[in-house]
């Protein structure tokens, strides 16, 4: 007796299941975001219901290096500084330009040696918490996967969960 018959319904099988997320004609694909970033993502792009593009996020998804994110934002190229910011979050991400469909430019995020302006030190009796003006400026001292950022002003040592300090 087959399924359809006894009311049973047969779940598929793994390699039959297949994500679509459309094609988009011109704009940016970031992929392999750290898994449960794509939201801190979009912060950082200051994408919300606001905006009139046509964004897709995709959380959890298989990656050939484990669990990924990926945002697509159709019609709006990234500019240096924001690609900066995702590196702080995600320094594994990918950058896709696509134009006509087709990827023009493809690569990856890197860590800029010196961070100026977008990201609050968390010491608050550092000069720059104290409405002086002083503008924020990190020393990269650690790369990968957990970057360590130094406050060229109080020596304040940072990692981990920079979303929250960033301007």
């Amino acid at each position: 007796m087959d399924n359809q018959s006894s009311g049973k319904s047969e779940k598929p099988e793994k390699h039959d299941i297949e994500m679509r997320v459309r094609q988009i004609e011109n704009g940016t694909v970031i992929d392999h975001i750290e898994a449960g970033q794509a939201l801190n993502v979009l912060r950082i792009l200051r994408i919300d219901e606001q905006t009139k593009r046509v964004v897709s996020f995709v959380m959890n998804t298989p990656g050939s290096a484990g669990p990924k994110d990926i945002v697509k934002i159709e019609d709006r190229e990234l500019k240096s500084d924001e690609v900066d910011k995702i590196s702080l979050i995600s320094p594994n991400a990918v950058i896709n330009i696509i134009r006509g469909y087709r990827v023009v430019e493809k690569h990856k995020v890197a860590l800029p040696d010196k961070i100026d302006g977008f990201l609050r030190c968390r010491n608050v009796n550092c000069i720059t918490n104290a409405n002086e003006p002083a503008q924020p400026r990190f020393v990269v001292e650690k790369r990968g996967d957990a970057p360590v950022l130094r406050c060229v002003y109080c020596d304040n040592l940072m990692s981990r969960d920079l979303t929250d300090n960033l301007v």
